[in-house]
């Protein structure tokens, strides 16, 4: 089946050389022009990712984000537009995206991002990885499912919180480069990327915070420990 995508942009031209161009890679490419049309296209249809621009009329990007957040907590946002303030990107993640690219960009770029959200196979295991993987502290970590239960109450991760958390669960004790972890996740290790991996971390350590023996360390100058 075709990977379906909710594609939300307002500029006609940007548009219509976008939805062609990626339907050229087999996606399902379903458009709205404004953030009221797309919120309710997506309350009708399944999506395996959406792409929101933030400078759309009569309902922003940011606003449409967080109302399909609160209908569902798994599927992959990410942020397409012109703004490049650091502190735009850094709400958008707040308000639950998964990532964000600035405009122009190229569609292979656009393309290979969307390709990460869309694969969701597990990596192999590190040899150091817990015999029980599935576990964190007292928590059961379903990658898959992208859910953490504790005592029948279960928090739902994005996909992006997902893969930060199972790189460090998969790595239990070590310290891990912030080099290192930007790169397996993000693909890449600037300032934006470093700071979008600083809202990650507050985000894990919020949700595992039921269990007083996990912890996030920051290890000054590297990157971080996850013990427990």
């Amino acid at each position: 089946m075709k990977k379906k995508i909710l594609y939300v942009e307002d500029d006609p031209n940007l548009a219509f050389a976008t939805k062609d161009n990626l339907e050229q890679f087999d996606y399902e490419i379903v458009h709205a022009q404004d953030g009221v049309e797309a919120l309710d296209i997506f309350g009708k249809e399944h999506f395996d990712i959406c792409v929101l621009d933030v400078m759309l009329p009569k309902m922003d990007g940011f606003t449409l984000a967080e109302n399909i957040r609160k209908a569902d907590s798994q599927v992959p946002i990410l942020f397409l537009t012109a703004r490049s303030l650091l502190e735009d990107k850094i709400k958008g993640l707040q308000l639950g995206g998964d990532d964000y690219v600035t405009k122009p960009f190229s569609i292979e770029e656009l393309r290979l991002r969307i390709d990460v959200f869309l694969r969701r196979s597990k990596a192999d295991q590190p040899a150091s990885a817990k015999p029980d993987s599935n576990k964190v502290g007292r928590y059961v970590f379903d990658f898959q499912k992208l859910t953490l239960l504790l005592d029948g109450s279960v928090q739902t991760l994005t996909f992006r919180e997902a893969e930060v958390l199972k790189y460090l669960a998969d790595r239990p004790d070590q310290v891990i480069k912030r080099d290192d972890l930007l790169k397996a996740i993000w693909g890449d290790n600037d300032y934006f990327m470093g700071r979008s991996l600083d809202v990650f971390i507050s985000r894990l350590r919020k949700y595992l915070s039921l269990d007083s023996d996990i912890k996030i360390d920051n290890i000054h100058g590297v990157g971080f420990r996850m013990r427990w």
